[in-house]
């Protein structure tokens, strides 16, 4: 029988903790094993759970949400993180993503996309929410805001626009199938596009794909 997923809540609000943790705990293989309510907090609490998933609010007294996401990754935990914020500023989802977050999401979503977004990022994806997505495309295409080095990475890799909209899509959470949907391509289409993409970044997995892009501002 496969172990429960391990989720720490950090947030400081009460009651938004307690909304959450009474969504997870009435699904199946979901265990809501620490909360805490703030960063600092939050660290003694992921080493006493050791959990699998953190879900962390942005803004916190002592030590706000990208704050502690940068000191979780620095410290090379493979601890998945999703960020759950009311706010969906460009300024918030683009630090967040350059932190190391696998996921961002609003607390205004529904109950489905939070569970897949869930699920997702347990299993090694990425999720972002629509709107936030939205954020991310425009970074991507916005070639008047381009850093130098998102600018040389694009010349010496010789990325495609369909790339940079693959590249976008896999790290909101999509596979092959609803690529190709969004796309209006065939699946196999956009495996081609997803492999080529993954070649040129001489990546092997989402997470190197990820690291990639936030390394050189393609997100």
């Amino acid at each position: 029988m496969s172990k429960n997923i391990r989720v720490v809540l950090v947030d400081d609000h009460v009651f938004v903790r307690d909304g959450i943790k009474s969504l997870l705990e009435n699904e199946i293989g979901i265990e809501v094993a620490g909360e805490a309510t703030d960063g600092l907090d939050a660290l003694e609490v992921i080493e006493d759970c050791n959990p699998d998933l953190l879900i962390t609010d942005i803004r916190m007294p002592n030590l706000n949400g990208i704050e502690l996401v940068e000191k979780l990754k620095s410290e090379n935990s493979t601890l998945k993180i999703i960020m759950l914020s009311m706010y969906e500023t460009e300024e918030y989802v683009l630090k967040s993503v350059k932190a190391g977050a696998d996921g961002y999401l609003l607390k205004g979503s529904s109950k489905d996309e939070f569970l897949k977004a869930l699920h997702t990022v347990v299993a090694g994806g990425k999720y972002f929410s629509g709107d936030v997505s939205g954020i991310l495309i425009n970074q991507i295409t916005n070639s008047s805001g381009s850093s130098e080095s998102r600018q040389n990475l694009g010349d010496k890799m010789m990325i495609t626009k369909r790339e940079k909209e693959i590249l976008t899509l896999l790290l909101s959470g999509k596979g092959n199938k609803e690529i190709a949907e969004n796309l209006k391509i065939s699946k196999r289409t956009a495996e081609v596009h997803r492999f080529n993409l993954m070649k040129k970044l001489k990546v092997k997995n989402l997470m190197e794909l990820s690291n990639k892009a936030a390394e050189f501002s393609l997100v």
